[in-house]
């Protein structure tokens, strides 16, 4: 129980904290993800708007005007040879000034090569001289444009106002930003998948020391060590000492009470021999039969009390070897040869043929070795009492013992009473001795189990199975 315990806690321990872990990762990398994109488009942002203000300032100083106070502009003088290719994406514009409604004839009085036949649409804006304003506008093919717009004036005695507009298309901060979002989802990607790697190995090492605590639970379990053995992290040293403590005044504990059932059963051998001694002279032919009578009745009482005596003292043997934290171990195959050597002397004078057939001769029964001979004694007996000619004895794979006769059976009724807790039907049945019910007792001590049912040979099958496995 401690064992599966323990193993499910470790494992679910290392998924919750692998999970808890991955899931950490995830979120914070996706954080950082989102925090960089954003940064990152900020700063195109930024930088696009920048380049559209050093054209601006181009294109400021490159404009002239006319005696009649006329913008000019040498497109020649333009640096950016993209002004001069049609719907390249960069556009220039020279507007009348307009700062409430902006007629269509005020739109596009000097224009770049690059806007083709198109003019840009701005919306009316005031602008201080000297400022500059952005706006997103439509532009050719409704590509959305980023617009930088400023107002110039010419020299006196001209009172005229003119816009300076500078457009880009906007999609090349989009798209740039696009691509940096794809660079880095992928080295995201790729950076999640070693953090993933570490947090397992750092999980693997960090439960290290649980899987030496179950491999030494599994020792204890198993029997092979009667304390926990190994070296343990400050962490789990205490658990683990605490434990091999609690195992110490359990076995002082059980100990004490084997001691004190032998005392108690030594105290009380003495007077029942000697009630028996004056029970049997009591019973003598020379005593007069009300005598008689009364020594065999002391007789009948004190082997009844010691029938008693023995019954607790095995019963407190067995309760003590099945709370020990060290699994005993009994080989089956040679105590049922055993018993069958005893049983075919016991009853030689009726012929039975007494088989035995088994999966796996190496195979060992969780108990005691005299708890097991007398549950299989009781069974193999009460089996013999009964079969008229043959019985059967199987171990499976699983170390399961059937016993089968071919004897009358007992109804299915009488099977569930017989197999109750406290039912002891047979208790005065001469034989091994403790009945059918007290072999489930004691298979119920040891976490086993006894069942009954019809046998194939026409008598009765008695099944005893082990709530843990055998080897």
């Amino acid at each position: 129980m401690i064992q599966r315990w323990l193993a499910g806690l470790r494992g679910s321990l290392q998924w919750r904290l692998l999970l808890v872990t991955l899931a950490g990762i995830a979120l914070a990398l996706a954080l950082t993800g989102l925090t960089l994109y954003q940064l990152f488009s900020a700063h195109v942002q930024r930088q696009f708007q920048a380049d559209l203000a050093v054209q601006l300032e181009q294109l400021t100083a490159r404009l002239e005007f006319n005696a009649s106070g006329q913008p000019v502009i040498d497109p020649s003088q333009l640096s950016d040879p993209r002004w001069l290719k049609p719907l390249s994406g960069r556009y220039w514009q020279v507007d009348v000034y307009a700062p409430t409604t902006k007629p269509a004839a005020a739109a596009g009085v000097l224009r770049s090569r690059s806007l083709w036949d198109e003019v840009l649409t701005l919306p009316a804006d005031v602008v201080a001289d000297g400022d500059t304003h952005l706006h997103e506008i439509a532009g050719p093919s409704g590509r959305p444009l980023l617009a930088i717009e400023r107002t110039v004036r010419p020299p006196a005695p001209h009172s005229s106002a003119w816009t300076l507009v500078v457009a880009a298309d906007a999609s090349e901060a989009q798209d740039a930003a696009r691509r940096f979002a794809r660079v880095l989802a992928g080295t995201l990607a790729v950076l999640m998948g070693l953090l993933a790697l570490a947090a397992a190995a750092q999980v693997w090492v960090g439960l290290a020391p649980l899987r030496a605590l179950k491999q030494a639970v599994l020792a204890l379990d198993s029997g092979q060590e009667a304390r926990l053995r190994g070296r343990f992290p400050a962490e789990i040293q205490p658990l683990a000492d605490g434990f091999n403590r609690a195992l110490q005044r359990q076995e002082e504990g059980l100990t004490r009470a084997r001691t004190q059932a032998g005392n108690l059963a030594h105290a009380l051998k003495t007077p029942l021999a000697v009630l028996r001694h004056t029970a049997e002279g009591a019973t003598q032919p020379a005593q007069a039969p009300a005598m008689q009578q009364v020594g065999q009745q002391i007789r009948e009482q004190v082997d009844k009390a010691q029938q008693h005596i023995d019954w607790h003292l095995r019963r407190a043997r067995s309760a003590a070897s099945a709370a020990s934290m060290q699994r005993p171990s009994c080989a089956l195959l040679p105590t049922l040869q055993g018993l069958q050597r005893v049983m075919s002397k016991v009853h030689a004078q009726r012929s039975l043929h007494i088989s035995i057939e088994s999966a796996n001769p190496n195979l060992h029964a969780p108990i005691e070795q005299q708890d097991l001979h007398d549950m299989l004694g009781n069974l193999i007996d009460n089996a013999c009492k009964w079969a008229r000619s043959q019985v059967r004895i199987q171990v499976d794979a699983a170390g399961a013992v059937t016993i089968d006769d071919d004897g009358p059976g007992i109804p299915a009724a009488q099977r569930a009473l017989m197999c109750q807790r406290g039912q002891r039907l047979d208790e005065h049945t001469p034989g091994s001795g403790l009945g059918l019910a007290i072999v489930s007792e004691l298979a119920e001590l040891y976490g086993a189990e006894l069942s009954l049912s019809e046998s194939p040979l026409g008598g009765l099958r008695a099944r005893l199975s082990w709530g843990v496995s055998v080897a």
